[in-house]
């Protein structure tokens, strides 16, 4: 600190404290680095490792807000920690009164240690914002999509190819026909609470615009009420998995958790051990928004949504 920190320094310093277990790594026998390694970091958040370590050495100075916020997401960073790494990078922290997408580190905990279960993290907007290997071996990894197409509300609602989201690889029917309302309910609320979040008003103004039932539902002031509910996801490599689909919310914070599960023993659950194991790999946090991010292929588009 004498010579003044750099986010290069603040990013080893965050990585070093990073246990391996709270982002769901193995703690093996024999590791000599006591925190996160620069590839772990880098697989977290989506990036090349080569990107990791010019960030780190000072190479690169410049790095985009999403990136930074990407970073912030898989070092675990609190408000405050994630608003200096934007001043570090010479960027002004997010606003006040918009949507965060920051995922507390309590929740990226009990994340790591729910790997066996498709579970999913939601923004207040219905913004996919990061998942377990299962939910990806289930519902296809949504990795390599731009964040405006990791929107829930955008793949309900949205239409066409190139709006509705490819969030889910396959197909998904849905038991719960009041899921529809409760989104535009949650939306409702959510710009009660950030009236001056940009994304969600364009999100908002664009879905008006483009879908009937929106301004349907918009028009009649229609409340729901997330239940826990049926879904069917046509999977190509097991057939059909039925689950039941649960939202949690957390005391304090606007994140949504939903969770994939299935009665121990059943056909179903043997299914989803089945994708776990074959199935499932790491997914990124947030896509990199940076020439120096991680290719990925480009999953088929499916107009269900999880």
């Amino acid at each position: 600190m004498a010579d003044g920190e750099n986010l290069g320094t603040a990013l080893r310093r965050w990585r070093d404290r990073l246990s391996p277990l709270d982002v769901g790594l193995p703690a093996r026998a024999g590791r000599r680095t006591a925190g996160l390694r620069r590839e772990e970091l880098a697989e977290l958040a989506g990036l090349s490792v080569d990107y990791v370590v010019r960030l780190e050495q000072g190479r690169a100075r410049h790095p985009s807000a999403q990136v930074v916020g990407t970073l912030a997401r898989a070092l675990q960073l609190s408000p405050d920690e994630r608003d200096h790494a934007h001043r570090l990078a010479g960027l002004l922290p997010p606003a006040d009164g918009v949507v965060s997408h920051l995922v507390p580190a309590g929740v990226q905990r009990v994340l790591a240690r729910l790997v066996d279960l498709p579970v999913g993290v939601f923004a207040a907007d219905w913004t996919l914002l990061t998942w377990t290997p299962s939910w990806a071996a289930l519902i296809g990894d949504p990795g390599d999509l731009p964040l405006e197409e990791r929107n829930l509300v955008r793949a309900v609602f949205g239409g066409g190819e190139g709006a509705v989201g490819r969030l889910a690889r396959w197909p998904v029917r849905d038991a719960d026909a009041g899921m529809p309302a409760a989104l535009v309910s949650d939306l409702r609320e959510a710009l009660a609470r950030y009236p001056r979040d940009e994304g969600l008003l364009a999100l908002s103004r664009e879905l008006s615009r483009t879908s009937p039932e929106f301004r349907r539902l918009c028009r009649e002031g229609t409340v729901g009420r997330h239940v826990s509910a049926r879904k069917t996801v046509e999977h190509p490599d097991v057939g059909d998995v039925t689950c039941d689909c649960d939202v949690l919310t957390v005391p304090g914070s606007d994140v949504r958790i939903v969770v994939y599960s299935a009665p121990a023993g059943s056909p179903d659950a043997e299914k989803l051990e089945f994708l776990r194991v074959t199935g499932s790999r790491p997914a990124p946090a947030l896509p990199a928004a940076s020439p120096a991010a991680s290719p990925a292929a480009s999953p088929a588009a499916s107009p269900a949504a999880p």
